[in-house]
């Protein structure tokens, strides 16, 4: 424990704290505290703590779900490399018309641990108008790749009430689009799920490193586009999609995660439990860069 504390820096104990204050402040200016009420949880002070303590266990600890995981053997048996950031580009070029171009340099940099490599993935918004409709248009791609060896589980079932991106995914594109600024095709250090293999997609989300988070369909997809030795055979590792969630009745309730699978000489698209955990699967997963 004391080498976890030594290594806490002062900006994070600060944002922390303003977390807490924020509450505080929401809480009030929302009405759920008056001078009466804040006097209450003054004089239940120790409780409250408690409670706070409570929190940050639960929200801080990686040991969750830990029994979601199971040993996986499989891998990338169909020969599946990271191939080099301007043959991604160019790809992607002529698979999406009037996509622009990457900022190809920052695959120039070391690449942050635990990434494989260095991907090529259009900004959804220069793909469609909403990212459900991107989904889709990557759909279609992958169809025509394959000549039609391509199934969607969920079709007629990938709209905004289904399918949403996780909100940490969002954030973290976020931060690359930010960081990348007047490109079309974002770089992006990735994993293509075997090192989340065997995991549920819950418990891959628990022990995300700070800098990652998960890939969604729309991502995953154009990673397959770029790379369609990845899935070519039903002994691949298939892949959850952690970047998504998905409710399987359109009323919001997201207990499902978007997968990738091969079976019967063909891409399949289907959804799966987010707490179970099969050998079969791994979650693909982005990074931010330290450089």
């Amino acid at each position: 424990m004391k080498k976890l504390i030594t290594t806490v820096t002062d900006g994070q104990k600060k944002q922390v704290k303003r977390f807490t204050e924020d509450v505080v402040d929401r809480a009030i200016a929302e009405g759920f505290l008056d001078k009466d009420s804040i006097q209450k949880l003054i004089e239940n002070g120790n409780e409250f703590q408690a409670d706070i303590t409570a929190s940050i266990k639960m929200h801080s600890l990686s040991n969750q779900f830990a029994d979601e995981e199971v040993e996986s053997n499989y891998g990338y048996l169909s020969g599946y490399k990271p191939k080099g950031i301007t043959e991604q580009t160019n790809i992607l070029r002529q698979l999406f018309p009037g996509v622009g171009f990457a900022d190809e340099k920052l695959a120039q940099q070391p690449l942050p641990p635990n990434a494989e490599g260095w991907f090529a993935i259009p900004r959804w918004q220069s793909v469609a108008k909403t990212y459900n409709e991107a989904v889709q248009k990557v759909f279609d791609l992958i169809k025509k790749q394959r000549k039609g060896n391509f199934h969607n589980y969920r079709k007629g079932e990938i709209g905004e009430t289904y399918l949403r991106q996780h909100e940490r995914t969002v954030k973290k594109l976020q931060t690359l689009g930010d960081q990348q600024t007047g490109f079309d095709i974002l770089v992006v250090a990735a994993q293509f799920g075997l090192r989340h293999r065997g995991r549920s997609v819950r418990r891959a989300r628990e022990v995300f490193a700070g800098n990652e988070f998960g890939l969604g369909a729309f991502e995953i997809g154009c990673m397959i586009l770029t790379h369609s030795e990845r899935l070519a055979s039903y002994d691949d590792l298939w892949i959850d999609c952690a970047g998504n969630e998905y409710a399987p009745d359109g009323d919001g309730g997201c207990s499902r995660a978007p997968y990738f699978s091969f079976d019967d000489d063909r891409i399949e698209f289907g959804t799966g439990w987010v707490h179970y955990a099969y050998e079969h699967y791994g979650s693909t997963s982005g990074f931010l860069s330290q450089y």
